[in-house]
Formats: structure tokens, sequence, C-alpha cells
């Protein structure tokens, strides 16, 4: 059921899939990002005017963040091990971050193409700590479209 007109998506619904398989215990994605460069050109006119134009360019490569409760799932930091090693083909996913509207039908998807970890982070870990223990993973990608 798509949102009424007056609505919009809630933060808390989304999914995270790498290569067609659900990420699981995801808590946070962040800086999704669709761009383009800006190609900018400076000319004179025929009447002597100085006139500064910016026209559209290709789309830009970028990266995005996930945050995951830390499990033992070897996944990611094997993904990154391919990385170091340089082995491109295993190295090289795709993935997709879909939104959810209330019912939890999807709403919005953003598909990433040739996709590689570039780092992965564990949360601080403390003596007497209460918070959960978190893997924070870099992605980055070649091209994204929205869908």
């Amino acid at each position: 059921m798509p949102l009424d007109a007056m609505d919009i998506a809630a933060g808390y619904g989304f999914t995270v899939k790498i290569d067609g398989v659900q990420i699981p215990e995801v808590i946070e994605v962040s800086g999704i990002k669709l761009e383009v460069d800006k190609l900018e050109y400076k000319q004179q006119t025929a009447e002597g005017k100085y006139v500064i134009r910016q026209v559209m360019g290709r789309q830009k490569a970028g990266e995005f963040t996930v945050t995951r409760g830390l499990t033992d799932s070897k996944t990611i930091t094997d993904w990154l091990k391919n990385v170091f090693q340089g082995q491109l083909g295993p190295s090289r996913k795709t993935a997709e971050v879909t939104v959810m509207d209330y019912t939890g039908a999807p709403i919005k998807s953003y598909n990433f193409n040739n996709c590689w970890v570039k780092s992965v982070e564990i949360s601080a870990l403390k003596a007497g700590s209460t918070e959960p223990a978190t893997e924070k993973f870099v992605v980055c990608y070649d091209a994204v479209e929205a869908a």
C-alpha cells in the first residue's frame, strides 16, 4: 500500500541486501547520496559580457555506511579479506537498500552496482558497558539507481 499524499516514510523501516542476501541485525544506514559532477565553463559573449555556465556531468561513484549488531558472522570481514588480497571478482558485489512503509511494504529502493567493502570498524569494547557491540562497514560503489 503506497503512502498517502500527506505521509512520509519512517526512518526505522528498511532492509539491506548484499548480493541478494539480507544483512541481519542492521541498526543504521547512512551516507546514501545520488550525485553527478558539475561542469563549469566560463566564456565571453559577443558583447564582451563574462558568463559562467554550469552543466550536468557524469554520475558520481560513492559510498554508504552500514552499522549492525556484532555477531559471529564473518561475512563482512571475509569480504574485506578478498579486497585485501586483490581478488576483484569475489570483491565486487551488488547492494540494495529498501525503505519500507508502515506496513512493511517497500516504497523505494536504492540499487548499487560494483560494490566492495572499504573498511570494517568494531565499536569500543568497555568493561561494564551496557551498550551493544557493533560492526560498522563502508561500502563503495560505482553506480546507484533509485527505483
